[in-house]
C-alpha cells in the first residue's frame, strides 16, 4: 500500500513542474529585403565616389562652355533681327494697302463731288429725284465714314497748307487774317494721310 501512495504522489509533482521554455527560433531575413539593403547600399557607396579630371579635360569643358554662350548670343541676336525683320515687312504691307486703298478712294471723289453740287442746286425741292440725289449723297458719306475717310475742315478756319490749296485771295475786314473765306472744292484725308487738299479762296 505504500509503494501505491508513492507513485501517485511522484507523478503529481511531475506534473506540477514546469515545462521547460523552448528557444524561439530566429527569423531570418527574406531574400529580397537582402537584396534590396544590399542594392541600396551599393548606391550610398556609388554616391560616395568622387572623380577627379585631367588638365585637358578642364580645357575641353571650358571651351565647350564658351561655344555654347556663344551659341545662345547668336541665338539672341538672330531671334531679335527675326521680331525686327517681321515688324518692318508688317509695316511696309500696310503702308501698301493704305497707299492703294487712299489711290482707290480718290477716284471716287468726282463722285461725291458731282453728287453734291447736284444736291445743292436750288429748285425742285419736293421733286422725287432731287429727294432720291439727296439720300444716295448720304448714302456715300456713310460708305467713307466707314472707310475711315474724313472730310477736312476748311471754311473760316487758318490757312494750312499742309490740307489747304489756296487757288484765290480776297481782301474782307469781316475775317481775320489768313482766314478761308471759300471752299471751292472739298478735301479729304485717310486717318492722318490727306488724299486731296481743299481747294479754298483765303482772306486778307
Amino acid at each position: 500500500m505504500s509503494e501505491e501512495k508513492k507513485q501517485p504522489a511522484a507523478e503529481e509533482s511531475a506534473e506540477q513542474q514546469p515545462a521547460p521554455e523552448q528557444e524561439a527560433p530566429q527569423k531570418e531575413e527574406p531574400v529580397q529585403e537582402k537584396a534590396a539593403k544590399g542594392g541600396r547600399e551599393k548606391k550610398k557607396k556609388e554616391k560616395e565616389k568622387t572623380y577627379t579630371l585631367t588638365q585637358q579635360q578642364m580645357e575641353a569643358a571650358e571651351l565647350a562652355a564658351k561655344q555654347l554662350e556663344s551659341v545662345k548670343d547668336q541665338f539672341v541676336r538672330l531671334s531679335a533681327e527675326y521680331d525686327n525683320y517681321r515688324k518692318r515687312t508688317a509695316k511696309e504691307k500696310d503702308g501698301l494697302y493704305q497707299d492703294a486703298k487712299a489711290d482707290t478712294i480718290k477716284e471716287f471723289l468726282a463722285v461725291y463731288d458731282n453728287l453734291e453740287r447736284a444736291q445743292a442746286a436750288e429748285g425742285g425741292e419736293d421733286s422725287p429725284h432731287k429727294k432720291g440725289l439727296e439720300m444716295i449723297f448720304h448714302q456715300y458719306q456713310e460708305i467713307l465714314k466707314k472707310l475711315g475717310v474724313t472730310e477736312i475742315e476748311a471754311k473760316g478756319v487758318p490757312f494750312d497748307p499742309e490740307r489747304h490749296n489756296a487757288v484765290m485771295h480776297v481782301e474782307d475786314e469781316s475775317l481775320g487774317e489768313n482766314m478761308v473765306s471759300q471752299v471751292f472744292q472739298a478735301g479729304f484725308m485717310l486717318g492722318e494721310k490727306v488724299i486731296r487738299h481743299a481747294i479754298v479762296q483765303v482772306a486778307n
